[in-house]
């Protein structure tokens, strides 16, 4: 019996360490994260078309963000982060612009995903695996990546409660 428990504590550590090494391997390259970044754009400006003009300013309560502020957000993160921490350049636009209309916020929306994917394609493996200091952390380059994207999804995910909490269908979520 105790033999049966060692191997399983053995085979258990050794499934570890692959799941491990198996994660720090998994790094997402530039195309990779382009094609993936190409997505969340059309899914974002999906979900902005879903929301009616008239709901654009719809927030769930006084304390909460409005959609529309969720999404001009969500964007507008997107330059801040890749000016400060991925070494992008100066945009071209307003990076605190507020859009009052819908095609203005589409607007926003594309110049911000441009200029985060101009900004990441520019960067080097080295760049990449640089340590920076972020929010009072640190961490490299591709997690910097990493968090923005996850800052994007989270705010879109709100966004795309308020549709429903208006009886709206969302847009058929997209993978990658």
């Amino acid at each position: 019996m105790k033999a049966k428990k060692l191997i399983s504590k053995i085979a258990m550590v050794v499934f570890a360490l692959v799941c491990t090494t198996a994660i720090a391997n998994a790094q997402t390259t530039i195309s990779e994260f382009v094609a993936k970044w190409d997505n969340s754009k059309q899914y974002t400006l999906e979900v902005v078309d879903k929301m009616p003009d008239n709901l654009l300013d719809y927030k769930p309560d006084a304390g909460a963000m409005s959609f529309n502020e969720q999404i001009t957000h969500l964007s507008g993160v997107m330059v801040m982060i890749g000016s400060r921490f991925l070494k992008g350049e100066a945009p071209s636009f307003a990076a605190d612009a507020k859009p009052a209309t819908k095609a203005e916020l589409k607007a926003f929306v594309e110049n911000c995903y441009a200029y985060a994917k101009t900004t990441v394609g520019k960067l080097s493996e080295a760049e990449l695996a640089e340590v920076v200091e972020i929010f009072g952390g640190t961490g490299s380059r591709r997690q910097v990546i990493g968090l923005m994207d996850d800052h994007t999804t989270h705010h879109r995910g709100a966004a795309i409660s308020y549709i429903r909490a208006n009886g709206i269908e969302p847009p058929q979520y997209r993978g990658m």
